[in-house]
C-alpha cells in the first residue's frame, strides 16, 4: 500500500509518521484522543509538566485496551464453546 507522510502533534509537540492512507484518519482520531485526555487531566489534576498528564492518558488508555482484549477473549471463547455445542446437537440429529 502508498505510505503517505503526515504531521500529528501529540502533547503539543509535533510527530511525522508515514502511515497508508487507511491508516491515515485512525491515526489523527488517536492523537486527538489523546490530546482530549491530556487536556481533561490538566483541568483536573495538579502536574509538573506534560509528561505526567501523557503518561495518566497513556495508562487509561492501556487499562481500556487490555479491558477490551480481555473481553474479546472472552467473548471468543465463549462463541467457540457455544458453537461447539450447537455443531454437536446438530451432528446427533442429523439424518
Amino acid at each position: 500500500m502508498e505510505s503517505i507522510s503526515i504531521t500529528i502533534y501529540v502533547a503539543d509537540r509535533p510527530y511525522k509518521l508515514n502511515v497508508t492512507r487507511t491508516e491515515e484518519e485512525r491515526v489523527r482520531k488517536a492523537a486527538g484522543y489523546i490530546n482530549d485526555k491530556i487536556k481533561e487531566y490538566a483541568k483536573s489534576y495538579a502536574y509538573n509538566d506534560k509528561q505526567d498528564l501523557l503518561a495518566m492518558a497513556a495508562l487509561q488508555f492501556t487499562v481500556s485496551a487490555l479491558k477490551y482484549e480481555s473481553e474479546l477473549e472472552f467473548r471468543d471463547t465463549h462463541l467457540e464453546t457455544r458453537l461447539n455445542q450447537i455443531d454437536t446437537l446438530l451432528s446427533e440429529h442429523a439424518v
